[in-house]
């Protein structure tokens, strides 16, 4: 993911929530929508969570030191993962708990035409920044389905953002729904009912936050397609005759960490070797330029040591003169 991109989307929901946030306050204080306190929570959540996103993204910037030779590109998942946390509590549990005591002690509705025209001013907000968000995730989503864009990405942001203002914008539905049931019936539970909605939504949208955030933070590969890339570069059937095994880690959204074990001619000279390596770097940096930490080993290819797998307990390598090392 771009720097520029994900910022742009995150400054554009960032003043979109604020905005809300601010008019969605007032009208609560104006009608005494229990939806309208809730939904002001909520964007000054998304507000915060903005600003983690951001400061994550700062943090990741830094230098690597002798400490944390790898630097600091998994800030971005750790701050990520905090959106989550502050969405499902902040956000979605306050509410539920919102929602909860209206229905048991249920009010009407005080002038209603602030908490319809906040909600109306939201929806238009909240759809310019969503379609931000869209903007500047198509161009890194090519042919996958958003479902498969959320599940596969790298970097949390745009994820993150997308997530959030789909919430944003089927809440403020939810919202206005609760705010015209009740206006129509005269009976505030309906205004509770919504909020209720609210915080269940924002708690499942947390829980796929988390439960992917998790996934960056521990540790995934490389994308299908950078493999296939890295794959086809390793190899260039004269100095390196095979790639044997490989391994990839995202040290960061934008940092690649490859190893792997390559096939070298059996009569090659150290030298030669050498040379074999640095080039088959060169070709992985060119095919895949995010991969800038790639450790190769050479090696014989042995057909027995491979049909046993890659664990060397099970089986001897054996030189191309048939005697075993």
């Amino acid at each position: 993911m771009s720097a520029s991109g994900g910022t742009k989307a995150i400054v554009a929901a960032l003043a979109a929530n604020l905005a809300i946030a601010v008019a969605k306050f007032v009208a609560f204080l104006f009608s005494g929508s229990s939806s309208m306190l809730a939904e002001s929570v909520h964007s000054l959540a998304d507000s915060g969570n903005q600003g983690l996103l951001l400061l994550g993204g700062k943090k990741a910037k830094r230098e690597a030191t002798p400490q944390h030779p790898f630097g600091y590109g998994r800030e971005r998942y750790i701050y990520a993962f905090l959106v989550s946390i502050v969405l499902f509590s902040v956000g979605g549990m306050f509410a539920v708990y919102e929602g909860y005591t209206k229905i048991k002690e249920p009010h009407a509705i005080e002038a209603w035409y602030w908490p319809v025209g906040v909600l109306v001013f939201a929806i238009i907000a909240e759809s310019f920044s969503f379609r931000t968000a869209i903007k500047e995730s198509n161009p890194l989503r090519g042919d996958l389905s958003w479902k498969e864009f959320v599940r596969r990405a790298k970097a949390p942001e745009l994820p993150v953002v997308l997530l959030e203002d789909l919430g944003a914008l089927v809440g403020l539905v939810l919202a206005l729904g609760g705010v015209g049931l009740a206006l129509l019936t005269g009976n505030g539970v309906w205004d509770g009912i919504g909020t209720l909605c609210i915080g269940i939504l924002l708690i499942l949208i947390a829980i796929v936050l988390a439960a992917e955030t998790k996934s960056l933070l521990l540790g995934e590969s490389a994308g299908i397609d950078d493999v296939r890339k890295i794959e086809a570069a390793v190899v260039d059937g004269d100095t390196v005759t095979r790639l044997i095994h490989m391994r990839t880690l995202h040290l960061g959204p934008e940092e690649l960490l490859v190893a792997a074990k390559i096939a070298v001619r059996h009569d090659d000279s150290a030298t030669e070797v050498a040379n074999a390596i640095n080039a088959a770097e060169d070709r992985i940096r060119a095919a895949v330029p995010i991969a800038r930490v790639i450790y190769l080993e050479p090696d014989i290819y042995s057909e027995k040591a491979a049909s046993a797998g890659e664990n060397p307990a099970k089986a001897e390598a054996e030189t191309p003169d048939g005697t075993a090392h």
